[in-house]
């Protein structure tokens, strides 16, 4: 049986990993250089600069941590949870990478701080001996975070213990030996390229309080643990940087020029503290091991998460009977141990620490999102406004352009490829985000406008309401009416069930996203919607009539020609029904797809009556807006009962399709027998598809079916279409109404 995993509390899961990570090399390597260039009063902006923007981004993770519950992979976690699982992913990825390679960076930089203590009185040290210790620490760190995380927590105790000893002799060492009035002035004597290239330098020394935040999942109560924790250290961190800077600047025991020399690193501290080496190096060391060990913890978590996502395999996300992401773990110690070999690490560095800055971008800018579009279920205990998380983000690109331009292009373009390509996948996940709130609000403000607009006749565009039983049986009507609203129109595909339909009733939450993952397959996009009625056909009646919200009111309602002659007549019924709803309807038949090749052909059939030819012109426009069908001619067929009257009438359809802007060829008959439909399929057989005028309520619904039943049946594809719109609703095309 599997022992559960242990938890940890806010300090030794939460706060001892944040400020040990924060206390690190950079703190003993360049306070000195930095005082030593500035002065004081530079050096406290500095650290009060960074440390706001640290503390700005750990007062957002703390308001995200204390609305969720954060599971596995922190920092990684809250964003998915917050701007959806491709952005996560985007930030998650590259996150994850910085963490292990980050592992490499501090134990070649413990093996350096080792190494340079050999000393040179002894044999020569061979040529790899500082890849094969930093290989060697590399293993120690894996092996034992892969074992126990309660372990590599608790030696972290008598490191802080260590680092803590040696900033107290640091204190007591200067304050024991001469003093002066605080260095103010800036010499920038090492520091030509000015204040900022200073601050870029000093500014990682303030990172890792998020150290912490990546062991989300082993904590007994995130919610609770990660905003004490982070912002404690954050804040204890911040004192310390504002006490060791005044020590430095009153100190009598090194001169300016010494505290400036980038070269002097830890002498510095060895030189005043107390105990001097004695005690420095040892914390040295440890401050870069705990670093390394939050790393190596940190990291396969994220990996772990990513694959529960569904990011990554699978196998990644199974756990040890301890509870550890072991094989996470040793995959990310081997990539550790292969970045030994890469050569050029400094410059790498650099990349690692502008990289890993987007993680506070996209924790600020998560914050600011979900605290702009106020989601009710967003009850965070800690509120920050929105525009300090924004400032945070902002002030994070800043740092990072200024830490390296290059990289923090790099940095972004990564991260935007890595989006795409999330994106295009179409992921599926089981959680709500803010992406959606966002599309509300846009959503809702673009209806309350259109609402207070009068849309005028050159804004229509389509938007359909097509009712189908089966969505696979119906593509091809499917395609074609996603054609008629590509790009400007909106088609909603919906779905009836009645109250008989009992298995259907239960999955009638799924089926609708169930039709919207068979639509992706084929590449389509569309609304879907299911709607339980208690009869198909009243419910047709009353889902039509009503379709669509204020501002968007459905405009175009459109069915396929039914298989029974009940069904036949049933739609005929409904289209009669229909006539004083303002609706347009269209009813089309397939007998054959549509072919691939270039030059197709459209067929319209106007009679004179009414105005359905505005709308099949229109229509059979915007299906030549479609890639495939841009070479697509259109054809205008018309009957005449006379030369005269086809004459004018070329005339009028000529004058009305210029005025249109529409091409088009126009073919005026002349009537020779009272045989319309098969005057219609002679000339039509060999039309890609046709367009033909739906009468209103003439003869019975029998004799209707019949004509239109051996239309359909002698073509490859009709639509037949009914203009039932209001005064002024679609642009008039055609001038010339015969009566």
């Amino acid at each position: 049986m599997n022992k559960a995993p242990h938890k940890f509390g806010t300090f030794l899961g939460v706060y001892t990993p944040s400020i040990l990570t924060i206390l690190g090399l950079i703190m003993y390597l360049r306070f000195g250089w930095v005082v030593g260039n500035v002065g004081l009063i530079k050096t406290i902006v500095i650290v009060l600069m960074a440390s706001s923007i640290t503390f700005i981004t750990g007062l957002s993770a703390s308001a995200i941590a204390t609305n969720i519950k954060v599971g596995v992979g922190g920092e990684y976690y809250m964003i998915s949870r917050s701007l959806g699982l491709e952005a996560g992913g985007a930030i998650g990825i590259p996150l994850y990478l910085c963490r292990t390679l980050s592992v490499t960076f501090y134990c070649y930089g413990l093996s350096e701080a080792i190494l340079v203590l050999w000393p040179v009185t002894q044999s020569i040290l061979p040529s790899n001996a500082l890849q094969g210790l930093t290989i060697a620490f590399i293993v120690l760190v894996t092996m034992l975070s892969g074992k126990s995380a309660k372990l590599v927590l608790k030696s972290q105790i008598p490191i802080m213990i260590i680092v803590g000893a040696s900033i107290i002799a640091l204190i007591i060492g200067v304050l024991s030996q001469d003093i002066h009035a605080p260095i103010i002035e800036s010499t920038y004597r090492t520091a030509p390229e000015g204040f900022w290239y200073v601050f870029a330098v000093f500014f990682p020394a303030v990172t890792g309080f998020t150290a912490g935040i990546g062991l989300s999942g082993d904590l007994k109560d995130p919610k609770k643990s990660i905003p004490k924790g982070t912002l404690a250290a954050v804040i204890s961190g911040a004192i310390i940087y504002l006490i060791i800077p005044l020590l430095l600047a009153i100190t009598g025991a090194l001169t300016l020029e010494q505290m400036a020399d980038p070269d002097a690193g830890v002498t510095i501290w060895t030189r005043l503290a107390i105990f001097g080496p004695w005690i420095v190096y040892p914390a040295v060391w440890g401050a870069v091991l705990s670093s390394a060990f939050g790393s190596i913890l940190g990291g396969p978590r994220i990996l772990q998460a990513l694959s529960m996502d569904g990011l990554m395999p699978k196998f990644l996300s199974k756990l040890s009977k301890s509870g550890q992401p072991t094989i996470a773990t040793w995959i990310s110690g081997i990539i550790a141990i292969a970045a030994v070999f890469l050569g050029g690490l400094n410059t790498i560095a650099q990349y690692v620490s502008v990289l890993f800055l987007t993680l506070y971008v996209a924790v600020n800018v998560s914050a600011a999102v979900e605290q702009l579009i106020k989601e009710p279920s967003y009850r965070p205990k800690i509120h920050v406004p929105w525009f300090v998380s924004l400032l945070g983000a902002l002030a994070a690109m800043v740092v990072m352009w200024l830490i390296n331009p290059l990289a923090f292009i790099f940095a972004l373009g990564l991260e935007a490829v890595i989006l795409i390509y999330l994106v295009s996948k179409k992921l599926e996940q089981q959680w709500g985000d803010a992406s959606t709130g966002i599309w509300m609000h846009l959503g809702r403000y673009a209806l309350l406008r259109l609402n207070t607009i009068k849309v005028h006749s050159r804004n229509w565009r389509p938007i359909i309401v097509l009712f189908i039983h089966e969505l696979k049986g119906q593509m091809p009507l499917i395609k074609l009416m996603e054609m008629l609203g590509q790009n400007s129109g909106l088609l909603t595909i919906s779905k009836l069930i009645t109250f008989e339909d009992k298995e259907e009733l239960k999955r009638r939450n799924f089926i609708a996203f169930e039709m919207q993952k068979e639509l992706a397959k084929e590449g389509l996009q569309a609304l879907t919607e299911v709607n339980v009625v208690n009869d198909l056909k009243q419910g047709i009646l009353q889902v039509a009539a009503s379709h669509g919200i204020a501002g968007i009111k459905t405009n175009t309602v459109v069915f396929g020609w039914a298989s029974t002659l009940e069904g036949k007549i049933q739609e005929l019924q409904i289209v009669n029904n229909l006539e004083a709803s303002g609706k347009n309807v269209l009813i089309a038949h397939f007998n054959s797809p549509f072919t691939e090749h270039p030059d197709k052909r459209i067929d319209i059939w106007w009679r004179g009556q009414d105005r359905n030819g505005d709308l099949m012109l229109l229509l059979s426009y915007l299906i030549r807006l479609n890639r495939k069908w841009k070479k697509a001619v259109i054809h205008i067929f018309s009957i005449a009962d006379s030369e005269k009257e086809k004459f004018v009438m070329e005339r009028l359809i000529q004058f009305s399709i210029n005025e249109a802007r529409i091409d088009a060829k126009i073919h005026v008959l002349i009537k020779d027998s009272e045989d319309i439909a098969g005057t219609l399929i002679r000339n039509s057989q060999a039309a890609d598809i046709v367009f033909c005028g739906l009468a209103r309520g003439n003869g019975t619904f029998e004799k209707r079916t019949e004509i239109i039943e051996r239309i359909v049946n002698s073509l490859k594809v009709v639509v037949f279409t009914q203009n039932n719109g209001m005064e002024n609703d679609i642009p008039v095309i055609f001038s010339l109404t015969k009566t």
